[in-house]
């Protein structure tokens, strides 16, 4: 019998080193999807307008990085606001945890390189290498045409600046460890 709980109790103790593992290795070594690309976007009258398309009307980037007024009919932007950022998304609406849309305009993300930019749109990671929530679709916009994701960084850089600082996102257990597990390396179409 004590031969029986010895074998058991070293299975257990693998297990449990095993799930330790797998857990600090999620936590810690992911995501990877490598360096921000060295780039500098040329910022020009025919990239930002293809950028402010996009950005306002394909990806629909101010939809959520935007202030909303949701007394009126499909909740217009509020003017000033584009990409300020702060539109919460939270447990009330089913979602795992607390995620806040962060400042786009060049108050927010003025001392990113454009490389930092292209990877956040395209990877969903941002320049600390924490993981977005997909709320923003990066999973699809990692197949973008390249160009179109300059684009939008062209017309980031030129949004007016404004000072916000919405509160940082906090996902729930376990989502905390999954959400690492999302990200991936762009593959421009």
């Amino acid at each position: 019998m004590k031969k029986f709980f010895k074998i058991a109790g070293l299975i257990v103790g693998i297990v449990i080193l095993g799930v330790a593992g797998v857990i600090a290795y999620v936590k810690l070594a992911l995501p990877n999807v490598g360096d921000a690309p060295d780039l500098k976007v040329e910022v020009t009258p025919e990239r930002v307008k293809r950028g402010e398309y996009l950005a306002n009307h394909v990806n629909v980037c101010m939809d959520c990085h935007s202030t909303r007024d949701y007394t009126l009919f499909s909740a217009p932007l509020v003017p000033g606001t584009l990409g300020k950022g702060g539109e919460l998304f939270d447990q009330k609406q089913g979602f795992p945890g607390i995620f806040t849309s962060k400042n786009i305009t060049p108050a927010g993300i003025g001392n990113w390189t454009d490389g930092e930019i292209f990877c956040a749109i395209t990877t969903g990671v941002s320049r600390d290498g924490h993981a977005f929530f997909p709320i923003m679709p990066y999973p699809y916009y990692g197949s973008m045409d390249e160009e179109d994701a300059k684009s939008i960084v062209a017309y980031l850089r030129t949004l007016q600046p404004i000072e916000s600082k919405p509160a940082d996102s906090k996902p729930d257990f376990p989502f905390n460890f999954i959400i690492n597990t999302i990200p991936k390396k762009a593959t421009p179409s």
